[in-house]
C-alpha cells in the first residue's frame, strides 16, 4: 500500500489558523461508513445523533508549554519574533527546543527536539527564559536528530517534576504544531486545550476534544449518555512525517497512555452488552484498540504505550464510531480514519469537505464517523 494513496488537494486557506470564537460552533461532517453517505451537520447537533446506549471516551491528557526560546552558552539570543515560526532565523545563538518524551533517568531529563539541530552539539550548554531561569546540557545524539537534554533550574528548589513544570508555565510556550504559521498567543493556552483536560503530559492537543464546552457535556448526560475518560500522552508521532513509500514500512513512535480502574470496569461493563464504543479523536482509537488487544478482548487498568500503527485492513475490536478533526494529506492519521471508513469513503468526503469550505486540522471543523 502506498503512502501517496493517501494524498488529497487542501488550499492552504482552508487550514484554519485560529480557533473560532465559540467552541462549539464548528461544522460537522456526518460519514456514514457502511454507506459511504455523508450529511453536513453543526457540532452543536452531536447529542442528537448519540443514542442512551452509547458510551463517549474522551482522552482527559493536558497540553503543557513544551516549546522553549533560548540561547546557546556565550550567545545572547533577540527578542522571539513574532513572524511565522517557520521563517524565524537563529542568528545570535537563538535556539528552539520542543521537548516531546521525559525519559525516566532523571525528573529533567526529556528527549527533544532541536533548531537549529545541527548546530547543537552535545556537552553545549543551552539557557532559557529572560533571566536564564532554565539552564541545560545536550547529553546524547539520537538516532534520527533528537537530543537528550538534561534541564538545570536555576532555583535549587525547582528540581523535582512538579518545579520543574512551575518553570515551564512561566517560560515555555504553546507547541502549537507547524501548519499553525503564527506565533503563539496568550489566548492559545486555553483554546489549545479541552475543557475537561487533566494529567498533564501532551505536547500536542487531542483536537477533536477541542469542540466540547459544558453545556455540549451536559446536554450528553441529560440523554443518559455514559461518559468515560482514559489518558493518552499525545508524542513526537504527532509531528513526524511518513517518510517511507509504503505504508507498511513506516515505523510508529510508542505514545504512553493511563486507563484507571473505573474506566476499565466501565468500558469491560459495556462491551459485554454490547454497547456502541463512541471515541473522541484518533488517540483515544489508538488507546482503546492497543489496550483490547492486550488484554486479549477485555480492557485491563493500568499504563502502558500503544505504538499500534492503523492503517486499512485494520479489524477494529473496540470502536464503534468516533469523532475526529480533518488530517494532514498522507499522515498517519488520515490512515486511522481510512481503515475506520474505507479509503475511498474518507477521500470522498474529504473532497466534499474542501468544496464546502470546512475549516482543516487542529483548529478547524470536525467529522462524525459511524
Amino acid at each position: 500500500m502506498l503512502v501517496s494513496d493517501f494524498n488529497f488537494h487542501l488550499p492552504e486557506e482552508l487550514i484554519a489558523q485560529e480557533p473560532l470564537a465559540a467552541r462549539d460552533s464548528s461544522r460537522m461532517l456526518h460519514l456514514g461508513r457502511a454507506t459511504g453517505e455523508f450529511h453536513d451537520r453543526h457540532f452543536r447537533d452531536l447529542p442528537d445523533l448519540r443514542c442512551p446506549d452509547d458510551v463517549i471516551i474522551f482522552n482527559n491528557t493536558r497540553v503543557f508549554p513544551a516549546r522553549l526560546y533560548g540561547h546557546r552558552s556565550g550567545l545572547r539570543a533577540q527578542p522571539v519574533s513574532r513572524r511565522n515560526p517557520a521563517a524565524r532565523d537563529f542568528l545570535h545563538g537563538r535556539i528552539e527546543i520542543l521537548l516531546t518524551r521525559q525519559l525516566s533517568t532523571q525528573p529533567n531529563d526529556w528527549e527533544c527536539l532541536v533548531r537549529p539541530g545541527r548546530k547543537i552539539g552535545v556537552g553545549e550548554r543551552l539557557f532559557f527564559g529572560e533571566n536564564d531561569e532554565m539552564q541545560a546540557e545536550v547529553i546524547s545524539r539520537g538516532t534520527f536528530g533528537e537530543r537528550h537534554i538534561r534541564f538545570h533550574p536555576i532555583n535549587s528548589s525547582a528540581d523535582s517534576s512538579s518545579g520543574f513544570y512551575d518553570i515551564l508555565d512561566h517560560i515555555g510556550h504553546v507547541p502549537l504544531p507547524p501548519y499553525i504559521a503564527r506565533a503563539d498567543s496568550p489566548s492559545d493556552r486555553d483554546r489549545y486545550q479541552t475543557i475537561y483536560a487533566q494529567a498533564r503530559g501532551s505536547i500536542a492537543a487531542p483536537t477533536a476534544g477541542l469542540h466540547f464546552t459544558q453545556p455540549i457535556l451536559d446536554r450528553i448526560r441529560a440523554r443518559r449518555i455514559e461518559t468515560v475518560e482514559i489518558t493518552l500522552h499525545v508524542g513526537l508521532g504527532t509531528f513526524q512525517p511518513v517518510r517511507a513509500d509504503r505504508v507498511e514500512d513506516h515505523k510508529i513512535h510508542s505514545e504512553s497512555y493511563s486507563i484507571s480502574p473505573a474506566a476499565a470496569s466501565a468500558l469491560n461493563h459495556a462491551l459485554q452488552k454490547s454497547r456502541r464504543i463512541v471515541a473522541v479523536g484518533t488517540t483515544t482509537v489508538r488507546t482503546l484498540e492497543d489496550a483490547i488487544r492486550k488484554g486479549s478482548g477485555t480492557i485491563a487498568a493500568g499504563d502502558s504505550a500503544a505504538s499500534i500503527f492503523i492503517y486499512p485492513g485494520f479489524e477494529f475490536q473496540i470502536v464503534g464510531a468516533m469523532l475526529t478533526n480533518f488530517h494532514l494529506p498522507q499522515s498517519t492519521l488520515l490512515m486511522l480514519v481510512s481503515a475506520f471508513a474505507g479509503r475511498d469513503n474518507i477521500l470522498r468526503a474529504y473532497k466534499h469537505a474542501v468544496a464546502a469550505r470546512y475549516r482543516f486540522y487542529s483548529y478547524g471543523d470536525c467529522m462524525l464517523i459511524d
